[in-house]
Parts: structure tokens; C-alpha cells; sequence
């Protein structure tokens, strides 16, 4: 059911073209931007760190947080995320200098999320979105919209938003690999993430379980 829903959604909505961002850099000050709040205001941020240019990894660890509050006001909790996005560029540059891009992709999956995720604020679905989307990495992002497609899907009563996220994670990419091959899954894994996020953004407040059962049917 959940490779079918993925070739479904395919269908109906085509390729995403996910992550939206100019490069690298600027995923990665994205997916920390958008914990807690919706894509446009961190588009908004975003926008407002590229007209001060200082949407880069070395830009923001050299600014002062105060600064970078006020650009990224609209993204919410701007306060604890400026601390955090600033923790996390500065923290690259420390540790592999300019081209920590290219150093960081050296990395095994794993090896490189447990490190992401000693990072203070970097949870597992910010690290599986930088490691997805930045690196490249064969790795399935679950968030909320995730969730709900799960639940709609299920057919027993186990409550999904209780699930742990890897577990959750690993039903997801078990089902996926059983039906690809290992050198098609991070498109597949970014493709199917984007068509859950496009799914949920357009069924907001909805019940997913009709709409999903007449998708799949």
C-alpha cells in the first residue's frame, strides 16, 4: 500500500522538483528554518536573508544572533532558531572548513547522522532532510503529513503519532526497497517526501482517510 500510494501520488501530481532552494547552503539553513512552521514563512525568511546576503553557512556563523533574529522573524521561534541555526553553521566551519560539503559526503549515512544529531538542535527530521537532500543520502524523511498518510493507511488501531520516528521511518523504507533498487532510492525517498508534503498542504484540516482509500482503491 505504500509503494501503490507513492506511484499514485506520482501520477497525479508529477515530479516536485524538492528541495526548493538556490543550493546546498541554503537547504540546509532551510530545514532548520522550517521546524514548527509552515514552508512559506520560511520562504519569507529566507528572502530576507538573501536581499541582506547572508544566506550562506559562513555568512550566518560570523553574524551576530541578534542580527539574524530579525531576518528570520517570519519562520517563528526565531529566537531559539537563530541560536540554533548560528550553533549548527558555526559548527561546520569548525570542523571541516570551507568545503564541508564535500568533506561531510565522505561520511556513511549513519556515521554522519549521529554526528548531525549531537548538533544542539538538530533533530531527526532536520538531520534525514539535510542528509536526503543535501547529501544525498538514501534516507526517508518523516513530519506531521507523513504521519496522517501512515494513519490513513494503517488497518489496525495503533496510534501512529505515538510511533517512534525510526520506527515509522524504517516501515517506510522497508516497503519502498522491496520494489526499488538501491541505487534509485534517494530520488524515490525525495519524490515520495515531496508528494506527502504537496498532499497534506492541500488537504489541510481534512481527513486523509477517505481521499487516501479512493486514491489507492
Amino acid at each position: 500500500m505504500i509503494y501503490k500510494l507513492y506511484l499514485t501520488l506520482f501520477k497525479k501530481f508529477g515530479e516536485q522538483h524538492w528541495w526548493p532552494a538556490y543550493n546546498k547552503e541554503e537547504i540546509m539553513i532551510g530545514a532548520i528554518l522550517t521546524q514548527n512552521t509552515a514552508w512559506n514563512n520560511v520562504e519569507k525568511a529566507i528572502k530576507n536573508l538573501k536581499a541582506k546576503n547572508v544566506c550562506s553557512i559562513k555568512a550566518i556563523a560570523n553574524m551576530p544572533v541578534e542580527d539574524i533574529e530579525i531576518l528570520i522573524k517570519p519562520s517563528g521561534f526565531y529566537k531559539q532558531k537563530a541560536k540554533r541555526l548560528k550553533n549548527f553553521c558555526a559548527y561546520l566551519l569548525a570542523n571541516y572548513g570551507e568545503n564541508f560539503i564535500e568533506c561531510m559526503q565522505k561520511k556513511e549515512i549513519f556515521e554522519l547522522r549521529n554526528e548531525l544529531l549531537k548538533i544542539k538542535g538538530i533533530g531527526r527530521e532536520t538531520a534525514d532532510s539535510i542528509l536526503l537532500y543535501v547529501f544525498e543520502k538514501a534516507i526517508f524523511v518523516i513530519d506531521t503529513y507523513t504521519r496522517r498518510i501512515y494513519d490513513a493507511l494503517k488497518d489496525d488501531n495503533s496510534d501512529v503519532f505515538k510511533m517512534d520516528y525510526d520506527e515509522l521511518r524504517e516501515i517506510f523504507e522497508n516497503k519502498i526497497k522491496k520494489h526499488c533498487k538501491e541505487e534509485d532510492l534517494v530520488k524515490i525517498y525525495n519524490e515520495y517526501h515531496a508528494l506527502i508534503v504537496r498532499f497534506g498542504k492541500e488537504h489541510k484540516g481534512k481527513d486523509y482517510k477517505d481521499d487516501i482509500k479512493g486514491l489507492i482503491s
